[in-house]
């Protein structure tokens, strides 16, 4: 059974600004991340039982980007609740994970 994705916010705005970044970089670079993302809330919607790492919270690694996917699951609703998509290098300890 796949599982429903719920956006927080704050995951949207992390989203936002990382495809602004790309795309500054290079041209297109920003819809190749966002395609990345993409393909990994998929990924996430069949099997989203990875590795709690802190406070119940899980984290998923986007393939050729250094992102984290913050995430927890409601199993009773069947959802998926996106917290935050952070670069790798960046300190996740933002107001909203803790």
């Amino acid at each position: 059974m796949t599982y429903t994705l719920k956006l927080e916010p704050e995951a949207y705005t992390d989203i936002q600004e990382a495809i602004k970044y790309y795309n500054n970089q290079q041209t297109g670079l920003g819809k190749r991340f966002y395609a990345a993302i993409k393909t990994s809330f998929e990924s996430l919607k069949i099997n989203p039982f990875y590795q709690i790492r802190y406070q119940n919270k899980r984290c998923f690694y986007t393939k050729l980007f250094p992102f984290l996917i913050h995430y927890t699951v409601d199993e009773k609703l069947k959802t998926i609740i996106i917290l935050a998509v952070i670069h790798t290098s960046l300190n996740p300890n933002k107001n909203y994970l803790e």
